[in-house]
């Protein structure tokens, strides 16, 4: 068996809850500390989350507030407004990191398309580099993840809080974008 040394993960493995199935993506957001967190960015509807176990620097879930398990569960400006999010997702990733694409895609149908937080609808937004897939996954079967979180946040935050329209209240706060309230 393989092991990984990644001391980071203890606070994932020990954060609060209940163990009574809560959705931690419901959670989240009601929380004080948007940095602790790793929330990045809010919007009216929707919220930016790293994702705690990365497949590259930068990989972010896009998360509409709402608990929903499918598209058709949401309103219209709820739709909305996660396209637009998403939008500045890929823009501060762009600018934050650089990389030469991006992958954007959900785990739809349950546990079988993989998702381990499959009732609570969120896309992936996953940086790519050419090359970014090399020996060590091919071979070795180990991805490496070459930069903390800690740093992708704050790199991200910054990356979000220099588009227009944004605000950000401190580094520790999510930047927040407003969108407009819309129809729901």
């Amino acid at each position: 068996m393989d092991q990984i040394f990644a001391p980071w993960r203890i606070e994932w493995v020990e954060r609060d809850g209940d163990g009574d199935g809560d959705c931690p993506f419901c959670a989240l957001p009601d929380a004080d500390d948007d940095r602790a967190n790793r929330i990045v960015a809010r919007s009216d509807r929707s919220f930016v989350l790293l994702n705690n176990y990365p497949y590259n620097p930068g990989h972010a879930m896009v998360i509409p507030y709402r608990h929903a398990g499918s598209w058709g569960d949401l309103t219209d400006a709820e739709l909305l407004d996660h396209a637009k999010l998403k939008a500045r997702t890929l823009e501060a990733l762009d600018t934050a990191l650089g990389p030469d694409g991006a992958n954007a895609g959900e785990n739809l149908g349950g546990g079988a398309a993989g998702g381990s937080i499959d009732d609570h609808l969120h896309t992936h937004v996953v940086p790519r580099w050419n090359g970014d897939t090399n020996f060590m996954p091919v071979v070795g079967d180990t991805k490496v993840i070459v930069e903390a979180l800690d740093d992708t946040y704050d790199r991200l935050h910054e990356a979000f809080a220099a588009q227009d329209g944004a605000h950000a209240d401190g580094d520790d706060d999510a930047v927040a974008f407003d969108f407009g309230a819309g129809d729901d």
